[in-house]
């Protein structure tokens, strides 16, 4: 917990944290409504994922300057007009008066979404390296918080009986705080690595990195929007027991993430993400069971193991000194929240033609994966653990 206690003893470290909180706090709040939008627009299941598919294409569509905003405003100021972007757009999907435009107003809160995400990974990385601190784990604990927040936040559905309302008073506390807290980092800026040719052999570790937060970052989407109907169809989980896995691999991944600098500096970032995938592997295991308590055993075990993946991730890509940092963040932001978005769909299909088992044994494929690339991972002189 030395990690969190280092948070709170300082606003340059408690105001990039709070930011992560703001950003899925208001993702959060946005996701609970999705069912709303969705009939108020009257469309179905398939035009549904087109749209949130193009939140996704917003995220990659800053990738190619997110970087060179970053270094001209420096990541202190660049975090907080992230948020400022994330607060303008966050209102147009309950806005939106037709189909197409919800989809210009999810490109554009995921084109917010995916800056501020760069920002804001790219702040905590250069603060570690500066201080020679450990709290970007600690970081994505708050970050994981703001979705706990934003859950707490649908008791109040029935009483506020109105999206745009609820919403509105989200992005009021998010504003508030935020404000407050900017002046403690906007004047941070990264050291700017010296411009010079980038060769394939340079991305291509961070390429690695960008395929491990796809998986990692997919499987969190799919347990998300899939766990409760897994637990129901297929681990015949009686109906109090149904919102049990995602209960319980969100405050896994909550709690574990305040204790994941202190395991980071004793073992080292790729040892934690072995350790991690790993964690979550004897998860699936644990899933495609079958048993219900045995099944909600696994889910936690995926949170436990998913927690500390990300943020080595991005600690990773945040030490690099032969490309600029921003870049190797870009990367790992763009295939990251592509996984989360794209993979719940892609198990979609699936289940749909071969089973909900088949689909979760293809996450467990996945989680595989991030073990082999690993051990590519550790073989690379550019990326350091």
């Amino acid at each position: 917990m030395n990690s969190v206690k280092s948070l709170f003893s300082s606003k340059r470290y408690l105001g990039p944290a709070l930011v992560f909180a703001s950003l899925n706090f208001v993702f959060g709040t946005w996701a609970i409504y999705i069912p709303t939008v969705k009939a108020q627009l009257n469309i179905d299941k398939s035009a549904l994922g087109l749209a949130i598919f193009c939140l996704a294409l917003g995220t990659f569509s800053v990738l190619p300057f997110a970087s060179r905003v970053i270094r001209y405003f420096g990541v202190g100021k660049s975090t907080g007009l992230g948020v400022l972007c994330i607060v303008s757009t966050a209102l147009f999907p309950f806005l939106a008066p037709s189909y197409p435009q919800l989809i210009i107003a999810l490109f554009l809160l995921g084109a917010a979404q995916g800056f501020t995400d760069i920002a804001m990974n790219g702040l905590v990385a250069h603060i570690e390296k500066e201080d020679g601190a450990s709290v970007m784990t600690a970081t994505h604990g708050f970050f994981s918080l703001g979705g706990v927040l934003a859950g707490l936040g649908s008791f109040g559905i029935a009483w506020l009986n109105n999206p745009l309302i609820h919403m509105v008073f989200v992005l009021t506390i998010v504003v508030l705080v935020n404000l407050y807290f900017y002046p403690a980092y906007q004047s941070i800026k990264a050291a700017v690595v010296p411009k010079s040719s980038v060769s394939f052999g340079h991305i291509k570790p961070f390429l690695l990195l960008g395929g491990i937060s796809f998986v990692v970052m997919g499987s969190e989407g799919a347990i998300v929007d899939w766990s409760a109907l897994y637990l129901q169809e297929v681990a015949l989980a009686p109906e109090f027991l149904v919102g049990g896995g995602f209960f319980l691999f969100s405050m896994c991944m909550t709690i574990a993430r305040f204790f994941g600098d202190q395991w980071s500096k004793r073992f080292g970032s790729i040892q934690i993400i072995s350790m991690g995938a790993f964690t979550a592997g004897i998860g699936y295991f644990l899933v495609l069971s079958g048993n219900t308590y045995l099944a909600l055993i696994g889910f936690a075990l995926n949170g436990l193991g998913f927690s500390v993946v990300i943020p080595e991730v991005f600690r990773i890509a945040g030490q690099s000194n032969s490309i600029d940092p921003t870049k190797a963040m870009s990367v790992v932001a763009g295939f990251g929240y592509s996984g989360f978005l794209l993979t719940p769909v892609i198990l979609g299909v699936v289940s749909e033609k071969y089973g909900l088992s088949v689909g979760f044994f293809g996450l467990l494929i996945s989680v595989l994966l991030v073990l082999i690339l690993t051990v590519f991972l550790r073989k690379k002189n550019t990326i350091k653990d």
